[in-house]
């Protein structure tokens, strides 16, 4: 009953924390992309890149500034790793051909899903020059994309959407870096490590000596939290004490997860000059997050195994010292938007606690989502309600005075279309080639739950495995590749496509039959269609999987 209490603290304490920070935090962001000043400091990068910063994009030319700046940061990164050897504290590590195009791959798509051990296989210079840095740009492209569709409700009669690499710039320069390097003080002081050395010698109590790999893993452990990037640079992930060395650091770190993503509903709320729109997807992202909570934290709290029930709880794979629920909290958190960090072993999650963690990335990781990623895919989802209200009353679909054609429907049909096909594509593909069965370690079950989670998390851009499952092989590096390609930039492309038509039309104004979408009724039928979808794609597949094992 205690450690209940515990948890219960530590969510209100989550919870105030971002209250306190929601409307300043919210109202910056607004400001940051909208003043038409530019620092000397951006002035000097475009003139570099020469760009013209005073420009703006077509939602075609937009999106191909999106798709050239990702081509180009996944061949860097990938020469950064096959360089490793001859870049400074490398300390004589190599990464693969495999190995290193999934995690270019990976880090550019805001994934970050690492299939080898980090603090051994990469170099610091890669991990800071490399990996650090797609968690700032990768997080900074999605809440530009994010930007974009909320000037395409916004302006009216034009085919302007903004400027890429200005949203690109004033998103990392004026709000990642700033946070991010308060923040990694906070966590130095907390404990989490942060050095250049390559590890400390130490001797054991048979009188050997091994060596405790250390990094700069402050610096990244911030951006990974804040861009909503997940990784680690231990293997452990955020479980790892020179990582999150504590039940503060912890709470530190899913404060840091939620911060823009939550936020970025009161930056939507100023941007179309109705605050109350911005309430309404917060109430909708907040109902999402609080009910898979609930399932994760019940289900490890209620085991129905009798070792579990001996411990009081479903204690493997979890760390003591943050218990069951402050692993709830995480684990609810980091599938709730597209960060993939962990603080346990989900692939030791009960039946009912990984069928809730699956369900978070299968609502599309919009409660609340990522940095800017859950912010358009809420407004897709918002989208899609609206036209079935149409159906409802045969009447027009109209959100935030844009009446939704064939157009806006289509785009926004492949914007959440895409996940599904690619994640039950790549299962399917995966279970039917019987040398891939090798790779899992777990019949039944729990092991397709394995194959599933991984190409859920690939798909969604999450990160997080059921680390049950090798996926080490070149059918599993090429595939999950493909799968996080796909499943970050096909929604993309859809949603500035829908951008650019909203930003064409004229605003149409409200009459006695528009639905308003500042109600209770709207926000039911929003947080319903993100069921509805998810439930109707992939319950065949969860019935196999974790559905079974909890019923088992």
């Amino acid at each position: 009953m205690s450690s209940t209490w515990a948890g219960l603290a530590q969510v209100g304490l989550l919870l105030l924390a971002l209250a306190v920070v929601y409307k300043p935090l919210g109202d910056y962001m607004a400001r940051v992309f909208t003043r038409e000043k530019h620092s000397r400091v951006e002035a000097a990068v475009y003139k570099v890149v020469r760009v013209d910063p005073n420009s703006e994009q077509h939602w075609k030319t937009y999106a191909s500034a999106v798709l050239g700046f990702s081509f180009v940061s996944i061949l860097l990164l990938y020469l950064i790793q096959r360089l490793q050897p001859l870049m400074p504290w490398s300390y004589g590590r190599t990464v693969n051909e495999g190995t290193s195009f999934n995690t270019a791959i990976s880090f550019v798509t805001n994934t970050n899903w690492q299939s080898y051990y980090p603090e051994t296989t990469m170099g610091h210079f890669t991990q800071m020059i490399g990996l650090t840095v797609q968690n700032f740009v990768s997080a900074g492209v999605g809440l530009a994309v994010a930007i974009a569709l909320i000037r395409g409700f916004t302006r009216s009669k034009t085919d302007r959407l903004g400027n890429f690499w200005v949203d690109l710039t004033r998103g990392t320069f004026r709000i990642l870096l700033p946070i991010s390097f308060l923040f990694a003080i906070v966590l130095v002081a907390l404990g989490t490590v942060q050095s250049l050395k390559s590890g400390v010698d130490v001797t054991n109590l048979d009188g050997s000596t091994s060596t405790i790999p250390i990094a700069p893993a402050a610096s990244q452990e911030v951006i990974k939290e804040l861009g909503t990037n997940g990784g680690g640079i231990f293997n452990a992930n955020s479980s790892h004490p020179f990582e999150n060395p504590n039940s503060w650091s912890n709470l530190v770190e899913i404060f840091l997860i939620l911060l823009i993503p939550v936020s970025l509903t009161r930056t939507f709320g100023v941007l179309v000059k109705s605050k109350k729109q911005g309430y309404v997807l917060l109430s909708v992202m907040g109902a999402l997050w609080a009910g898979v909570l609930a399932i994760i934290w019940w289900a490890e709290s209620h085991p129905n195994g009798p070792v579990a029930i001996l411990a009081g709880g479903q204690m493997e794979g979890k760390e003591t010292r943050f218990g069951i629920a402050a692993s709830s909290l995480f684990a609810d958190t980091t599938t709730g938007t597209s960060t993939g960090a962990i603080n346990a072993a989900h692939d030791s999650l009960s039946g009912l606690g990984g069928f809730g963690t699956l369900l978070n990335m299968m609502f599309g990781e919009l409660s609340p989502g990522g940095v800017g990623t859950g912010m358009y895919s809420i407004l897709v989802m918002a989208i899609i309600a609206m036209f079935l209200a149409g159906l409802m009353v045969g009447r027009t679909p109209e959100y935030l005075g844009k009446k939704l054609g064939k157009r806006e429907v289509t785009c926004a049909a492949i914007a959440i279309l895409a996940m599904p096909t690619v994640v039950l594509l790549g299962t399917g593909g995966a279970l039917m080639i019987s040398d891939n069965l090798g790779a899992l370690n777990n019949p039944g079950a729990h092991g397709f739950s394995e194959v599933l989670y991984a190409y859920t998390s690939a798909s969604n851009n999450n990160g997080s495995a059921f680390a049950g499952i090798t996926v080490t092989n070149d059918w599993f590096q090429s595939t999950l590749g493909v799968c996080m390609a796909l499943g970050r930039f096909i929604p993309i492309i859809a949603v500035l496509c829908l951008a650019g038509s909203l930003a064409a039309q004229k605003k149409v104004p409200e009459t006695a039959g528009t639905l308003p979408t500042t109600s209770p009724l709207f926000a039911s039928m929003l947080a319903g269609t993100v069921v509805l979808v998810a439930a109707l794609t992939f319950i065949p597949a969860l019935a196999l999987g974790p559905i079974a094992e909890a019923l088992a």
